[in-house]
């Protein structure tokens, strides 16, 4: 079974929605939700992204083709296994989520997502260049394992990946009670890419929002409070390749630290930011 490549299907709708966001917040006064050259970064990453994307999935599929040869199960690739294989990926993406915000080595390739200080649908294309060197496809390996097809894993994560664009955006302030309860939304995401000490490290999921309420990571936006976004330290640069690198070049610069032991510097790859033995750049 073959299934739709809904990623290159979404960049027209992707190109028209930033074109009206940037019309309505201009309509509305909002000019300060666009500054030119950080939307130029974060174009300029998420177009690049594809290419690093080709990598990962060079990568990636001869060990998902391995790991389908020896599933535990098989799922099918009916309705019902779509269904379940698109919750059980959300939860995959939750787990990967948390890890790029809590263990150092995973930050290092994610904080180029939170380095912009502008909330807009040109931040949702702010992507990672080292998700291959960062061995995120551990996190849906499992998924290929219980027997779900690795075809139908790609779709759904493309999917998944797809859902979260139209959430960066200030220009939708709340969806329905009840959309609000069970998904991710604009008004649940401002708060994630938040800097405030009440902000950092919550809500952390992809399309939906209940595995944060269930792992207690859940953070709702105060009614009538603006976010400041951005890292607690600016990088103070709009060049592409600096934000996209500058994560891993601070962790190799810790780990050369010679006053540090080998299992100081273990620590300092598995261990969250904070825990660091020097001041570290996050979120």
């Amino acid at each position: 079974m073959t299934y739709p490549d809904v990623v290159a299907y979404s960049v027209p709708f992707f190109v028209l929605a930033i074109g009206l966001e940037l019309f309505l917040a201009v309509r509305r006064g909002r000019t300060d939700l666009y500054e030119t050259r950080d939307a130029l970064t974060s174009l300029t990453l998420g177009t690049l992204y594809n290419l690093e994307h080709l990598l990962y999935v060079a990568v990636s599929a001869p060990i998902f083709a391995w790991l389908w040869e020896h599933r535990w199960f098989d799922a099918g690739q009916g309705a019902l296994a779509i269904g379940v294989c698109f919750v059980l990926d959300d939860l995959a993406f939750y787990a990967l989520h948390r890890a790029g915000h809590r263990v150092r080595w995973f930050w290092a390739n994610h904080v180029v997502h939170h380095s912009s200080q502008h909330y807009n649908l040109t931040t949702a294309l702010r992507q990672s260049w080292t998700g291959t060197l960062a061995g995120l496809w551990i996190f849906r390996a499992p998924l290929v394992l219980l027997g779900f097809h690795p075809a139908l894993v790609a779709f759904c994560a493309a999917v998944n990946l797809v859902y979260q664009f139209w959430i960066h955006t200030e220009l939708i302030d709340r969806m329905p009670g009840w959309f609000e309860a069970v998904f991710n939304t604009p008004s649940h995401h401002r708060v994630h890419h938040g800097r405030r000490p009440q902000d950092l490290d919550t809500n952390y999921g992809g399309v939906l929002i209940v595995w944060d309420r269930l792992f207690r990571t859940f953070t709702p936006e105060p009614p009538g409070d603006r976010v400041d976004y951005g890292l607690v330290k600016p990088i103070g640069t709009f060049h592409p390749v600096r934000a996209a690198f500058h994560g891993w070049i601070e962790l190799l610069a810790e780990l050369r630290r010679p006053d540090l032991t080998p299992r100081q510097k273990l620590s300092v790859v598995l261990g969250p930011p904070e825990a660091a033995s020097s001041v570290e750049q996050r979120r």
